[in-house]
């Protein structure tokens, strides 16, 4: 079957089309794509990847035509940067 395995960092980005055989898991998928070789600090765990934008577990099996998704972890909260940014703009200036 065929998929692709997506990553980016603000710098780079990469898609990568393989075969795989039927009943290839996410990880199995990581692992055949080849991508640690472009990103050799590349940590992927649970909650961390997805397939079309809905996340997924390691152990997920993926269909023909799947992108299996790569995520970043977030450096900062996006509900505590709004909270801030309201407290800054409601002080009075």
């Amino acid at each position: 079957m065929e998929l692709e395995v997506v990553y980016a960092t603000p710098v780079k980005q990469v898609l990568i089309k393989f075969e795989a055989p039927a009943g290839c898991t996410v990880a199995e998928a990581v692992e055949l794509s080849g991508i640690r070789t472009k990103f050799p600090d590349l940590k992927v765990k649970t909650g961390l990847v997805g397939i079309f934008s809905r996340k997924v577990d390691l152990d997920q099996v993926l269909r023909d035509g799947d992108r299996v998704e790569i995520y970043r972890p977030l450096i900062a909260d996006p509900k505590e940067m709004r909270k801030q940014r309201a407290l800054r703009d409601a002080k009075p200036r």
